[in-house]
């Protein structure tokens, strides 16, 4: 037996909960089953909805081939992506801050949550440039990812104490306790993902069940829920459904909290023969691909068109001056600046600055001062990510408590 605290008592087989009013409220511990899972997942709404999330993410493969430097997609989608992630976690910050922290604007107070936010997109970039090195999603890398968002190498959890919460700060599920479970848990799961014979399942199907077993092996102490939905987009890249990393899942997540959380749970809540439970929970997953695909295509249309006609004025403008690296600036730093100007063009910082001066006064760019430095915002650029963003809704926050 071991008590967590004075609320929460684990036993072999059963968590004893005391609640407010000091009842004992005796629940049977969710046993976290070895991959692959012993259900056939061939039914009627998994395979309608699996065939309109592959549709539009071979869809979104294709378009963002249409933008011809990778880096500009993989630069500023994935920041979205950070954002969106980050704002599940009630880590919020604007995009005005997170391009300011970015340039490490003088005078510019760097908040924590865009610290976290940038962070964050390092760590789906580290990941990302790993597995097409690699073409693994291993143990390790997932370790390196959660360190990069947590800045410490504390690894898989050692000390029991580790609950999740609702906001009302009711306890609603215990994950494995004890490291040796956790280890195993996380072998297996490394198997299910990297080893192609243990399941023929579609890799979407996969990729939902890799997910929510993550999230119930909640291996690190923090960061469990950003690690895990990264763990995701990688996984579409592991598996060649995309060449880079730019599906907005989180975005979804975020709209349909309430649901993500309900249909996470409801599978530990049945344990066993949970099969429509588990079905439940693919069929929104697919859901979120599709829809997330959808919303990233039309805005990856959006930047083509953009650089369509960015490219259209700046030729006339510049002649043979002009160069793709110009038009590459403006599209990888939505805030830019001289110097970054500098460094792509490989020119002089006076000759950056005229660059930079004519397209302002083209109305393509907008200048602003701080201190003594110049930024130059891609303000089209920045609108067409608001427009696609919507208000975030209320929804109940898991949260972990943690021993230290």
């Amino acid at each position: 037996m071991i008590v967590l605290n004075s609320n929460v008592i684990i036993g072999w087989k059963y968590v004893i909960l005391i609640d407010e009013k000091e009842k004992f409220i005796m629940t049977e511990l969710y046993t976290i089953p070895s991959l692959p899972l012993p259900y056939d997942f061939e039914t009627k709404e998994i395979y309608r909805q699996l065939n309109l999330a592959n549709k539009k993410l071979a869809e979104l493969k294709g378009v963002a081939l249409t933008i011809p430097n990778e880096d500009i997609l993989i630069n500023t989608l994935t920041l979205q992506e950070a954002k969106d992630s980050s704002a599940i976690e009630n880590i919020v910050t604007t995009q005005d801050d997170l391009y300011k922290a970015e340039l490490n604007m003088g005078n510019v107070m760097i908040s924590a949550s865009a610290k976290e936010v940038l962070s964050y997109r390092q760590a789906i970039k580290t990941g990302f440039y790993s597995i097409r090195k690699t073409k693994i999603l291993s143990i390790n890398l997932i370790k390196s990812i959660q360190q990069e968002l947590e800045h410490n190498d504390a690894g898989f959890r050692t000390i029991p104490g580790t609950v999740l919460k609702n906001s009302a700060g009711k306890t609603v599920y215990v994950p494995p306790q004890d490291n040796e479970s956790i280890i195993k848990y996380m072998n297996n799961l490394e198997a299910f993902i990297n080893n192609s014979d243990l399941s023929n399942l579609d890799p979407l199907v996969k990729m939902a069940i890799v997910h929510h077993q993550f999230e119930s092996i909640h291996p690190f102490y923090d960061g469990n829920g950003r690690t895990g939905r990264i763990i995701s987009i990688l996984y579409l890249v592991f598996t060649e459904l995309l060449d880079i990393p730019i599906l907005y899942l989180s975005r979804y997540i975020t709209h349909n909290k309430s649901d993500y959380y309900y249909l996470l749970q409801s599978i530990r809540d049945k344990n066993s023969d949970n099969a429509k439970e588990w079905e439940n929970w693919i069929v929104f997953i697919l859901k979120g691909v599709e829809e997330t695909a959808t919303d990233t295509i039309r805005l990856v249309k959006g930047i083509r068109a953009l650089m369509d006609k960015y490219k259209q004025c700046l030729r006339p403008i510049f002649g043979k001056q002009y160069k793709h690296e110009l038009l590459n600036n403006l599209f990888f730093h939505p805030y830019t600046k001289i110097e970054f100007m500098a460094q792509d063009m490989m020119v002089q910082r006076i000759a950056a600055t005229k660059y930079l001066n004519k397209i302002v006064a083209a109305g393509l760019l907008t200048k602003i001062k701080k201190g003594r430095t110049n930024y130059y915002l891609n303000k089209e650029l920045i609108n067409l990510f608001l427009s696609v963003g919507r208000n975030l809704q209320d929804a109940n926050t898991v949260i972990t408590v943690n021993p230290r």
